[in-house]
């Protein structure tokens, strides 16, 4: 979502090992998974007098799905449940006089690696981010008509909104694909607005690291390391102070902590790479 902490969001290790994008969105709300078994949908209109009336835009989905006999409703202001599981997370975002209110139905997801993408690691975060909310979730393939794909579902939620009338459709032309990737380019593709537009934020992390215990305080603001805070018991003060002004500045992530760190000599009986896995 728009105003969300990248980082208490993902898992950010088990993104990057299975190849999974971290995509920054326009609308606000909680994170979601997309994949080939998640079908997404979206409404774009005139005016903004339906701005957070997601019951209008939801309701031609439910009515489809309930059509199957499937037992579904709008709870929580934005999600929709079925057999009190949540197959749909929905948003919403305007820009002047247009506004658009878009959702995800799980059809066929991959939840085992949908929750352990979004799955944040266990630490102390203080921020003013907004948090996702949890909820167990299902795919809708499990209570639809036996042999139904996603493109049945899809069909069907046309018919539901067009009521038998031909469906319009508009092809993207070389024009709007040159658009699309120009915005990809310049936005959704940059480190800067998918994890340097994250909220500033405070997390405390602690643990052994060769001999001795380290407590670490980070201050991140625009993806990068404002202020850091290490307390240790071991005996090298001066280089736990080069060591902290070697990383202020630095960009929030592995690589770039790798690469802050290619110069410095360290301390006595420290790996980097454990000090990495700590402040990360």
């Amino acid at each position: 979502g728009r105003n969300q902490n990248t980082f208490e969001e993902i898992d950010p290790d088990y993104v990057k090992t299975h190849g999974i994008h971290v995509v920054r969105r326009l609308s606000g709300g909680g994170a979601v998974f997309h994949d080939l078994g998640n079908l997404n949908f979206s409404f774009i209109t005139n005016g903004r007098q339906d701005l957070h009336n997601f019951h209008k835009f939801t309701l031609p989905v439910v009515e489809v799905l309930r059509g199957f006999g499937v037992d579904v409703g709008l709870q929580a202001k934005s999600s929709l449940f079925a057999n009190g599981k949540k197959i749909s997370g929905n948003a919403q975002f305007l820009t002047g006089e247009r506004m658009v209110s878009h959702g995800t139905l799980l059809f066929d997801s991959n939840l085992e690696m949908l929750v352990r993408a979004l799955n944040p690691r266990q630490v102390q975060i203080t921020s003013n981010a907004v948090q996702s909310v949890r909820s167990v979730v299902m795919n809708l393939r499990e209570v639809l008509p036996e042999g139904m794909d996603i493109g049945g579902l899809r069909e069907a939620l046309l018919d539901g909104l067009f009521v038998g009338s031909e469906v319009p459709q508009y092809v993207l032309t070389d024009e709007d694909w040159g658009a699309i990737r120009k915005l990809v380019a310049e936005r959704y593709d940059t480190w800067e607005w998918n994890v340097g537009r994250s909220p500033k934020f405070s997390m405390e992390k602690s643990g052994w690291v060769g001999d001795g215990r380290f407590q670490t305080t980070l201050t991140i603001d625009k993806g990068h390391i404002q202020s850091l805070d290490i307390n240790t018991e071991l005996d090298n003060t001066w280089l736990v102070n080069e060591l902290i002004s070697t990383l202020e500045g630095a960009r929030y992530d592995k690589d770039a902590l790798s690469n802050a760190l290619q110069d410095f000599d360290g301390l006595s009986g420290v790996e980097k790479s454990q000090l990495i896995d700590l402040l990360y």
